[in-house]
């Protein structure tokens, strides 16, 4: 899968600012995202919108009509990155067992308007081989933005400064559940991949190691029985819940 992010701060990514393909560390450089890039089962692009604007000054945002606070990102800089975007993916060179690659995109506005995100939404969107995810700023988008894309998410009802962080939050729910980004690991039993006959979303259940006991609490008997029937029992049992 490949990500295309779209930002006007890519180095909030570890990007270098004259380089974009170099990163230097970074939440996206690091760990399972590092392997995962590495064994190439997926790609991560980042673009500087004002790569996009033109003028001398490469202005990507403008005052807003009738009024207001604030500075609000222009709709045709917006556009010209979708846009360029998509043509150098179906540009690329492509096996004949990726023939289709790239058409199956998705493009995606982080915005606090759009539908909330979660673990059932990242497994959907695991079905796409390209992402494009715009980054906000200032005040938002000209509203005809929206026209551009095929939906909007939040990952909260809370104010962030930019769209950088939920890109990051999606591309790392995203590759998790790409076969082999975990290796030898499956991801069912991790948290928000089950629910319960209500619904709700089932996390991890408690897990122990050495020392046995600390400051008087002590690992539970039943985990130390081998009797992993049992401890399987007492795992499902112990697993907590979110509400809907």
């Amino acid at each position: 899968m490949e990500f295309n992010i779209i930002t006007l701060f890519p180095e909030m990514f570890g990007a270098c600012p004259s380089k974009l393909e170099e990163r230097s560390g970074g939440p996206l450089s690091e760990s399972i995202l590092k392997r995962a890039q590495e064994k190439d089962l997926i790609k991560i692009v980042l673009h500087q919108l004002r790569d996009y604007a033109e003028g001398k000054h490469k202005t990507v945002d403008d005052t807003p009509y009738g009024g207001g606070k604030g500075m609000v990102i222009k709709v045709d800089v917006v556009d010209k990155a979708i846009s360029k975007i998509t043509r150098l993916a179906k540009a690329k060179p492509r096996r004949k067992d990726q023939r289709s690659k790239f058409r199956n995109k998705r493009t995606i506005l982080l915005s606090p308007r759009g539908r909330r995100f979660n673990q059932d939404i990242a497994k959907e969107l695991t079905k796409y081989d390209n992402l494009i995810l715009i980054c906000g700023h200032y005040e938002g988008f000209d509203e005809r933005v929206r026209d551009l894309v095929d939906e909007e998410i939040s990952i909260g009802d809370f104010v962030l400064t930019g769209g950088e962080i939920p890109a990051m939050a999606i591309v790392d729910a995203v590759s998790r559940l790409i076969p082999g980004v975990l290796a030898d690991e499956s991801p069912e039993n991790e948290s928000f991949m089950q629910k319960d006959e209500a619904g709700n979303y089932l996390l991890e259940y408690p897990q122990y190691t050495r020392p046995l006991e600390y400051k008087g609490k002590k690992v539970p008997e039943i985990l130390l029985s081998g009797n992993h029937a049992e401890i399987e029992k007492w795992r499902q049992l112990h697993r907590r819940k979110t509400q809907n």
